[in-house]
């Protein structure tokens, strides 16, 4: 091979590597990584299945098997184990929050909502359920509605949630969320937790308010390949995981 072409390859190169690096950065996780996921939660579905045929009343088996079944994105499965909970003690409806995100992803807004706003009775200070309140609200009726039924808070609460329902109220913008964060100058590894819950609502809100799916999809990639969410493996890491698939599936499909 002469320089020439070898000169015109390494142009090539640094043509298309910004597209590379974008698209690699929407895929935070690797297929492999993604199957071994899958079978973690597979084969704990299955233990705890068998489990609950021993002994059909343990409300703790049921809290399990749902979250591996969400986490596999059984979202009906799920649903189903969070309610017989419920069904076992009913006590436990009120701080249920997780019912609430089985019921959005099945679409059923109303009962999503109805569920967060149960939880805020159980706790009136996480504006995280608050969000997931709006989130349902939206879906449901558009955004005027969503943001006059914002419910209210009077505590503080963990940072960036009041940063970040702030945006959902529509008095801070997103780039504002980041600024604020940046200018507390948090210890490096508790922002990256910060950054974690930033980047997923923004995502979400941008995917949803200004029907930005390809933003959207960008911050929720960092969300998902965040080191405290991957290290961690939150359930709101799993949620931010599963969201983002679902994101990029419908983004796929709209191009076909």
């Amino acid at each position: 091979m002469n320089s020439l072409n070898k000169t015109s390859l390494f142009y090539l190169f640094l043509s298309i590597l910004p597209f590379y690096t974008e698209a690699s950065s929407l895929f935070p996780l690797a297929d492999h990584d993604v199957l071994i996921i899958n079978q973690k939660f597979s084969e704990q579905e299955r233990v705890l299945s068998l489990r609950i045929k021993e002994n059909q009343n343990d409300i703790s088996l049921y809290s399990k098997r749902g979250d591996a079944r969400l986490f596999l994105g059984k979202f009906s499965d799920s649903r189903y184990d969070y309610e017989k909970m419920i069904q076992l003690n009913p006590r436990l409806n009120e701080s249920h929050w997780r019912l609430g995100i089985t019921y959005f992803y099945l679409s059923d807004f109303n009962k999503a909502a109805r569920q967060f706003e149960i939880y805020h009775n159980y706790d009136s200070v996480d504006r995280e359920n608050g969000i997931w309140r709006f989130m349902s609200q939206y879906k449901e009726s558009g955004l005027d509605h969503a943001r006059k039924g914002l419910l209210s808070y009077e505590k503080g609460d963990r940072p960036p949630y009041p940063w970040l329902y702030s945006m959902f109220a529509g008095v801070l913008s997103s780039g504002e969320v980041f600024q604020k964060i940046k200018d507390e100058a948090f210890p490096e590894k508790y922002e990256t937790r910060v950054l974690f819950h930033a980047n997923l609502y923004v995502g979400i809100y941008l995917e949803l308010t200004e029907e930005s799916p390809h933003e959207a999809l960008q911050y929720l990639s960092r969300a998902v390949s965040n080191e405290y969410g991957k290290n961690s493996g939150t359930y709101m890491w799993q949620v931010a995981r599963l969201h983002h698939a679902k994101l990029l599936r419908s983004i796929k499909k709209s191009r076909n």
